[in-house]
């Protein structure tokens, strides 16, 4: 069975934990980078395979220290060619999380290391 492509969503734990931000809101920063990462890339194949089966859609939130450790996970992200959105939160311009086109975990690499699981 082929690996399934996957939507990897980076939110910064700091948002809760020292900006002290409810639960909703940082879930909210999560679904908006998630829906414009499949807007902003609606014509590449990767996306177009992924709705095609809503049924079987997977997603991975992970979570990163700060907005310097996001910005990173950014930049290893683009220097792996990986399609990917930062949300920025506005009228903040607070970037808050990032989300990749849906691809196989393999295909990843070391981009999102240093992330782990959002708990």
């Amino acid at each position: 069975m082929a690996e399934a492509r996957t939507i990897f969503i980076v939110m910064r734990k700091d948002l809760v934990k020292v900006f002290q931000w409810p639960l909703g809101s940082v879930i909210a920063q999560g679904c908006h980078a998630s829906v414009a990462v499949m807007q902003k890339f609606r014509d590449d194949e990767r996306v177009k395979t992924y709705v095609s089966d809503i049924e079987s859609m997977h997603k991975v939130v992970l979570e990163t220290k700060n907005e310097a450790s996001l910005l990173k996970m950014a930049e290893n992200l683009k220097q792996n060619n990986i399609p990917y959105y930062l949300w920025t939160e506005q009228p903040e311009n607070m970037p808050t999380c990032l989300a990749t086109v849906p691809i196989v975990r393999s295909d990843l690499g070391d981009s999102l290391k240093k992330c782990s699981l959002m708990r």
